[in-house]
C-alpha cells in the first residue's frame, strides 16, 4: 500500500475530474453536432433585383407654327443663288429651319429661312434656285407657298407589339376523319354517266388572279420616314405626293405630352437595295431628311 501526501492526493483527484469533464463535453458535442455539416453553406438572402428597363429616345422634326408660319406668294427670279435650299421673308427675326410647301402641286422641301433685308415690289417670299428646283417652280412665276418652322424634339421609340400567346389548352384537337375505301371503277363510271346526262354549260370566265402578296422583309428597319407633322392635312399632302411618285405611303397617328402628331412612312422594303432605291426616289421628291425606321 502506497501512502500519498495530501498534495499528491489532491492532484490525482484534479486529473480525474478533468478527464471526466472532457468525456462529458465530447459526448455532448456528438449529440449537438448530429446535424452539423462542415461543408454546409450558410443560406443567403434572396435579393429582388428589378430588371433594368430603358426607353430609347430618338429625335424627330416637329412643326412649330407658333415660331413662324406664313402662307403667301413666293417668287424665284430665275438667277442661280448660293446657300442651297432657302427662302427669305421680311418678317423674320432669326434664321430658322423650316418646311417649305408648294400649295399648287403638293411638293415640299426642308430648308432654311432668312430675313429679307430690302423690300422689293412683288411677292414677299424670295426663293433660292435650289428650293425652286425642289418645288418645281418656274422662273418669274409667283407660286403660293406655305412656310412653317421646325423644331427637334425627343420622343420615345414605339416598341414592337408582341404577338399574342396561345395557350396549349386553347388549341382544339383535330377532328377524326373516317376513311372509306373508294372503288375507282365505280366512281369513274358514275362521273362519266353524270357528265353525259348534263347539258353542255357555257365556259366560265377566267377568274382574276389574286394580287401577289408582299414578301416578308428581313430588314430591321424596312420603312422610310419622310417626316412628322403636327397638322394632319400636311401629312395627307405629303402622302399624296408619295402616291403620285408611285410609292405606297402610310400615315400613323401618335401623341406625346398631350400633343398629337402624324408620321408619314413609305415601305416596307424587302431588301437593302430596294430600301436604297426608295430613299433615292423620296429625296428626289424633295424629302431630303427621310431616314429608315423599324415601324
Amino acid at each position: 500500500m502506497v501512502l500519498m501526501t495530501d498534495r499528491e492526493l489532491n492532484f490525482t483527484r484534479l486529473k480525474q475530474g478533468l478527464v471526466i469533464a472532457g468525456l462529458a463535453i465530447g459526448l455532448s458535442g456528438c449529440e449537438d453536432g448530429a446535424n452539423f455539416n462542415l461543408f454546409q453553406k450558410k443560406p443567403q438572402a434572396e435579393a429582388d433585383v428589378a430588371p433594368a428597363r430603358s426607353v430609347k429616345l430618338i429625335e424627330r422634326d416637329i412643326e412649330a407654327p407658333e415660331v413662324f408660319q406664313k402662307s403667301e406668294a413666293g417668287l424665284w427670279d430665275g438667277r442661280p443663288s448660293l446657300g442651297g435650299v432657302w427662302v427669305a421673308h421680311p418678317d423674320v427675326t432669326d434664321p430658322e429651319r423650316v418646311i417649305i410647301r408648294n400649295d399648287a402641286n403638293g411638293k415640299f422641301v426642308i430648308g432654311a429661312l432668312f430675313r429679307r433685308e430690302r423690300e422689293i415690289p412683288g411677292p414677299r417670299f424670295q426663293v433660292s434656285s435650289d428650293a425652286a428646283a425642289a418645288l418645281n417652280m418656274l422662273a418669274g412665276k409667283p407660286v403660293e407657298l406655305s412656310v412653317t418652322a421646325l423644331r427637334r424634339e425627343e420622343v420615345a421609340e414605339e416598341p414592337p407589339v408582341p404577338a399574342p400567346e396561345i395557350a396549349p389548352e386553347a388549341m382544339a384537337a383535330p377532328a377524326e376523319i373516317e376513311s372509306k375505301p373508294l372503288d375507282p371503277v365505280s366512281a369513274a363510271s358514275a362521273a362519266i354517266a353524270k357528265a353525259e346526262a348534263a347539258e353542255p354549260a357555257a365556259t366560265p370566265a377566267a377568274a382574276p388572279k389574286p394580287a401577289p402578296k408582299p414578301k416578308a422583309s428581313t430588314l430591321s428597319k424596312p420603312y422610310l420616314q419622310i417626316g412628322i407633322f403636327s397638322v394632319e392635312a400636311n401629312a395627307k399632302n405629303a402622302a399624296a405626293t408619295m402616291k403620285r411618285a408611285g410609292m405606297i405611303p402610310t400615315i400613323k397617328e401618335s401623341s406625346l405630352k398631350g400633343k398629337t402628331y402624324w408620321r408619314v412612312l413609305v415601305g416596307p422594303a424587302t431588301s437593302a437595295s430596294e430600301r436604297g432605291a426608295l430613299l433615292e426616289q423620296i429625296k428626289k421628291s424633295g424629302f431630303t431628311d427621310a431616314y429608315a425606321v423599324s415601324n
